[in-house]
């Protein structure tokens, strides 16, 4: 989950070492870092973290250093923003005002790409669409980046095709309207996202863990729909990705989706079943550790991933334990509060 809280130009700061360790002396046993912009024009915002260079290494290797000493696995979102760059942070965005960040303000306006010249919504700014070269760069730049993750120590890496970034932009037909290979057939708008695990998978090591993030349902009428997921992700396999993040939702505005957590579940699960040789992780609307542990034990999914409430109760695997009677493993500067 994003927290705005780079440099300007890609950096983590001590806030992201501060933010990303406490989960891990606090329990966590794996750790996602935020979506990290592959180029420079690929993030949200101008907070936004960077792997688009090597002089990011030793800052994103800072965060790999305190979670691996407090015993948790880390991993790092490569992400590319397409149409919903150079805005502002959510903390900022306002009831129908602009979304957008000007270039006197550290935007990039002339910069934001996507499959077709497709706004979000009339909050953001109208995309210009990518020529193949582009995407092929862009391609290039995941393969980057996962070497770069590989060189500050990441135990995993998760390749973000969900919430309306520019992968998922592709794979949905309204907002993908391109007429090359690129466009129009389900082969045609899934083919960015697997030649990108290909050039990601060829360089990242065989025994580090592939993770791909995907939304199941687009919540609006000739989108992306659960059927496409379903052979996305079969697909994805075969590709050599080892766990899918599921969730929903995020790349069209004022969708129509579920916010009833079993039913969010069940799609998880639906996944799953029809997946063998694949890992899943829910996520979404994950509160409690009873509703984490059900997620689990019923085969709904292999891992529960949970942002918001971590932010709301760091201790929240403590606290999740208490819940459940479990008995897990406390910082020994800790143990007086157990």
């Amino acid at each position: 989950m994003c927290m705005y809280s780079a440099d300007g130009n890609g950096f983590a700061t001590d806030f992201h070492i501060l933010h990303y360790g406490q989960f891990a002396m606090r329990g966590a046993g794996l750790i996602m870092v935020e979506a990290t912009g592959v180029l420079e024009e690929g993030r949200l915002t101008p907070q936004c973290l960077g792997i688009w260079k090597d002089a990011h290494i030793d800052g994103l290797r800072n965060i790999v250093d305190i979670a691996h000493r407090y015993g948790a696995t880390v991993g790092v979102q490569l992400s590319h923003s397409g149409r919903l760059g150079s805005s502002i942070p959510l903390d900022e965005y306002q009831d129908d005002q602009p979304c957008t960040l000007d270039r006197d303000k550290g935007g990039w306006p002339s910069r934001v790409y996507a499959p077709s010249a497709i706004a979000f919504s009339n909050q953001f700014w109208m995309p210009k669409e990518l020529s193949i070269a582009q995407i092929q760069a862009i391609q290039q730049a995941f393969a980057d980046a996962a070497r770069r993750a590989e060189k500050a120590g990441f135990d995993f890496i998760d390749i973000h095709a969900a919430y309306g970034n520019l992968l998922n932009q592709f794979l949905s037909p309204l907002s993908n309207k391109r007429t090359d290979i690129y466009g129009g057939s389900f082969e045609n708008r899934i083919r960015i996202l697997v030649e990108t695990v290909r050039h990601v998978r060829a360089v990242w090591p065989k025994e580090k863990p592939l993770f791909v993030s995907v939304s199941a349902l687009e919540g609006a009428e000739g989108g992306w729909s659960f059927e496409e997921t379903l052979a996305l992700v079969k697909i994805l396999v075969a590709e050599g990705v080892d766990l899918c993040d599921v969730s929903q939702g995020g790349n069209i505005a004022n969708a129509k989706l579920s916010m009833d957590p079993q039913s969010r579940a069940q799609i998880v699960g639906s996944i799953k079943r029809e997946t063998p040789g694949m890992l899943f992780g829910a996520a979404g609307l994950i509160s409690n550790g009873k509703q984490a542990n059900d997620l689990l034990e019923s085969n709904f999914a292999d891992a529960v991933f949970s942002a918001r409430q971590f932010i709301r109760n760091p201790s929240f695997v403590f606290s999740a334990a208490h819940d459940l009677g479990a008995n897990v493993k406390w910082l020994k500067q800790y143990e007086c509060a157990r």
